[in-house]
């Protein structure tokens, strides 16, 4: 391995242990690999690489669509999302749980976001479930799984971020399409695994016995403007109204004209501090990409998805080993690392070579997805987790053991992805988006 890229590996993982913002240590040791290579202008190479990263219209698309789930999560959407939830599954043996996951799935959809997710969802559902006698720390390992689902159906700021990390390789309408039936699986995985815990401990029978039937026509006409938003966004980018960006800059109308005027959630004199939280997040998520790409452009320069490539290739030619091979990598990779650096790092390294074995790049991208979004609910740097434990008021080490089942039905659906390709690949292919 050469000199350069082991003083980036070794001052980034003294920076990390630092607590030093993974951004920072991105861009640090990027910068001191390429000082020790010496017949290249660090700095200049380092800056370049990093406008480079984040000069792109494609872009545009996250900032939108963060301050349109800013919009959404402070919009009241969540109890709208609720009730139509509840009126749904809320009767079944442990419904509250089929609740939370269900409107963790719509929300998380809408809003883009598994921290907003964790948030407006969890806010109103851990309370009103502690309140029926469910456990404080299932309740809060239910919100902090059910979240993720959101990253995989559509909108979703990361899938825009794996379309750019492979290049355009990969459409930004497709992946977006291709996660709907993998995210739509991993909640129903995490309901099965709730079912059973709830039968066990008999969690919240009496729970569903208030809700009527009756309530389920103004349950669904209060929830349908908010559920609509995805209507819009993929109808658009489908039928070609618009791009994916343009999508993004229409859903912040939206989502703005359903708050404000519509649930009237938000007031007019609130806007300015969703504009600074929206600017706050976005700063953070694009200086994440520029880093990120200074640090691939030097893993390019040592060759490392080549000899990664030669590496696998020499411990096995079979696809379905290689393919266990990176989901492993990937699972620990997500303990330790937040999704967008993984995601822009990872992708040079990996798509290569299951390119070469025959694997679909938007099929290894569901597969990205789907283990980066497990490493969100793990320690030590899960964020979703923290987020979720904050909202719950309780600790990781608690949650930790109410986590493990629900994280065996989340790995049971990756390897179903994994595995069976249809799961990534029919929906696309069947409204023709692969070519």
């Amino acid at each position: 391995m050469d000199y350069s890229l082991w003083v980036m590996l070794i001052t980034f993982f003294v920076l990390l242990s630092l607590e030093v913002p993974i951004a920072f240590c991105l861009g640090i040791s990027s910068l001191a690999a390429l000082i020790t290579i010496g017949d290249i202008p660090a700095f200049l190479v380092v800056s370049q690489r990093m406008l480079n990263g984040m000069n792109s219209f494609t872009l545009l698309a996250i900032p939108f669509f963060i301050l349109a789930g800013l919009f959404m999560g402070r919009g009241g959407i969540a109890k709208k999302l609720i009730d139509f939830a509840n009126v749904l599954v809320g009767k079944l043996p442990g419904g509250l749980g089929f609740v939370n996951i269900l409107t963790c799935m719509l929300f998380g959809s809408i809003s883009g976001s598994a921290g907003a997710a964790v948030s407006s969802v969890g806010g109103f559902m851990i309370p009103l479930m502690n309140k029926y006698g469910y456990n404080r720390e299932f309740n809060t390992s239910i919100t902090v799984t059910a979240a993720t689902t959101g990253l995989l159906i559509p909108p979703s700021n990361v899938m825009i971020i794996y379309s750019l990390a492979t290049g355009g390789t990969v459409s930004i309408a497709t992946i977006f399409v291709a996660g709907i039936i993998p995210g739509i699986l991993v909640g129903l995985a995490l309901m099965a695994m709730a079912g059973v815990i709830a039968a066990r401990r008999n969690y919240g029978r009496e729970a569903g016995q208030s809700v009527k039937v009756s309530d389920a026509p103004a349950a669904f006409i209060k929830a349908l403007p908010a559920i609509f938003l995805i209507v819009i966004i993929m109808g658009g980018i489908l039928s070609g109204v618009f791009t994916p960006t343009e999508a993004s800059a229409i859903a912040v109308v939206y989502a703005f004209a359903l708050s404000v005027f519509f649930y009237r959630e938000v007031k007019l004199n609130e806007v300015p501090s969703i504009l600074v939280d929206c600017a706050k997040i976005t700063a953070v998520v694009l200086f994440l990409i520029g880093t990120s790409m200074s640090t691939s452009w030097i893993l390019a320069y040592n060759n490392i998805p080549e000899k990664i490539m030669a590496a696998m290739s020499a411990f096995s030619s079979n696809k379905y080993v290689i393919l266990l091979l990176i989901n492993i990598i990937l699972l620990i990779v997500g303990m330790f690392m937040d999704m967008t650096p993984a995601i822009l790092i990872f992708t040079p390294i990996f798509l290569p070579v299951v390119m070469k074995l025959g694997v679909h790049p938007i099929h290894f991208g569901i597969i990205m997805l789907m283990n980066l979004c497990i490493g969100l609910c793990t320690p030590p740097v899960g964020t979703v987790l923290f987020i979720g434990c904050g909202i719950g008021d309780t600790t990781v080490v608690k949650v930790t053991k109410h986590l493990l089942p629900f994280f065996v039905s989340m790995i049971f659906a990756l390897l179903i992805c994994t595995y069976i390709e249809w799961f990534s690949l029919w929906l696309p292919n069947f409204i023709g988006l692969l070519k």
